[in-house]
């Protein structure tokens, strides 16, 4: 009697799912990686040394930094990352604000004196400035 041992390379469907978990795990990795090193930066309790010696253990020790950085910071990240969120979206509405107050209607003021400027020049009689001036007033 012989007895075989089949592996996940035995299946070409197993293999193609083993390989796909495997780059889905190390992709993983670095998108985890890169969001601690982003976090070490933007923390503004941290001191420059501090910031030094988090960084050279999360590269010199990838697995292990990591893990102690995610136990030791893990739960101000959240915090961090909700405050960049946040300060993101109020500088989006200011700036939209903004634009749309500049981009808007004229101030009744401004047309006001265009129309003034119009009449000056004699381009518009003074019935006219009066029907446009009740016009931008209402």
């Amino acid at each position: 009697m012989e007895s075989s041992v089949y592996m996940a390379y035995d299946y070409p469907v197993l293999g193609a799912f083993w390989t796909m978990m495997w780059i889905f795990l190390w992709v993983l990795w670095f998108v985890l990686l890169f969001r601690i090193i982003v976090d070490i930066f933007r923390d503004d309790t941290l001191s420059g040394w501090a910031k030094a010696g988090w960084l050279v253990l999360v590269i010199a020790l990838p697995f292990l930094g990591v893990f102690v950085y995610v136990l030791a910071r893990g739960k101000g990240m959240g915090k961090r990352e909700m405050e960049h969120a946040q300060a993101q979206q109020k500088a989006l509405d200011t700036y939209v604000r903004e634009t749309a107050r500049g981009a808007g209607r004229t101030s009744e003021v401004d047309e006001l004196a265009k129309l003034s400027e119009i009449r000056a020049r004699g381009d518009i009689s003074d019935e006219e400035f009066r029907r446009a001036k009740e016009k931008i007033l209402h």
